[in-house]
């Protein structure tokens, strides 16, 4: 039987903060523990946030922390045509439907149906527009003027091809159990963009697949995104992995750290003189 196989997956859009290094150690830790394979993902698929620096910090981070991992490291931005072949699969199985709305008139279709409409569990309002009864010679045209647009999952459409209730096997806080995925919460969600070649919902389930992931480790903050993965599984023929969803690690003010609120970073920590023991015992590791 083959060994367990973990990931850890950031993007550099930013420098690491101790939640990324809560999940890295935590990962690192139950691979050891396994008998298993920790592998490095650098989500670079978005090519106007990510840059080489931080990279760079990335794999520096990792080794001031002890972490190794198996060779070699994939690189998202190295692998759009697999993206894109998934994608054109969905669309020829009637599974996708091109919108053309911005965010601006997403958000008055939305004030225009009146307080209530339903929010995803981000936050963001389910889609409230008709793109899918558009005429596919409007599609084309516009398409053809270049306007920006969005590959979105026909709900629907998928959840017919699966056979119901659809489960994950979680291990995290509670133990291990099944849990009932419900992709409806989420509408139907952006798989790609004009200008990208896949959503993360998208990228992060064909990585893990063609990785070989068995067993996916990060934080509370992505539980709900399960349901929507645990779909595009089913409907691409992918195998589902194990679950395990782990606390976040909060701020002074009981906030989740993010890089877009400049959190404390390793690299801060490193420069004060921290090292992995001290960032192991803060994290609670």
């Amino acid at each position: 039987m083959p060994p367990p196989v973990f990931r850890f997956a950031p993007s550099p859009n930013g420098y690491l903060h101790l939640g990324h290094a809560y999940s890295a150690l935590l990962n690192y830790d139950m691979a050891r523990e396994a008998g298993g394979k920790l592998l490095l993902r650098i989500e670079d698929i978005d090519p106007t946030r990510c840059r080489p620096e931080y990279e760079q910090a990335i794999r520096q981070d990792m080794e001031w922390l002890g972490i190794l991992f198996e060779r070699p490291v994939r690189r998202q931005s190295e692998h759009f045509s697999e993206y894109r072949a998934a994608l054109e699969w969905l669309g020829n199985e009637g599974l996708l439907f091109t919108s053309f709305e911005s965010r601006a008139e997403i958000a008055a279709l939305v004030a225009a149906r009146g307080p209530g409409w339903p929010r995803d569990p981000d936050g963001s309002p389910i889609y409230p527009g008709n793109a899918k009864e558009m005429p596919e010679f409007e599609r084309v045209q516009r398409i053809g003027r270049g306007e920006p647009y969005a590959l979105r999952l026909d709900l629907q459409a998928a959840l017919k091809r699966v056979k119901q209730p659809l489960i994950w096997h979680e291990t995290g806080e509670g133990g291990a159990r099944d849990i009932e995925a419900h992709p409806e919460q989420w509408g139907d969600v952006i798989l790609g963009r004009k200008e990208t070649p896949a959503s993360y919902h998208l990228a992060c389930v064909l990585d893990d697949a063609l990785q070989g992931v068995t067993h996916i480790v990060r934080g509370m903050d992505l539980y709900e995104s399960t349901s929507i993965h645990r779909l595009l599984q089913e409907i691409l023929g992918l195998p589902a992995p194990v679950y395990h969803h782990h606390k976040l690690v909060l701020d002074e003010d009981g906030k989740k750290l993010a890089k877009r609120t400049r959190s404390t970073t390793l690299r801060d920590l490193r420069a004060q003189g921290w090292n992995a023991k001290d960032v192991r015992k803060r994290v609670g590791l």
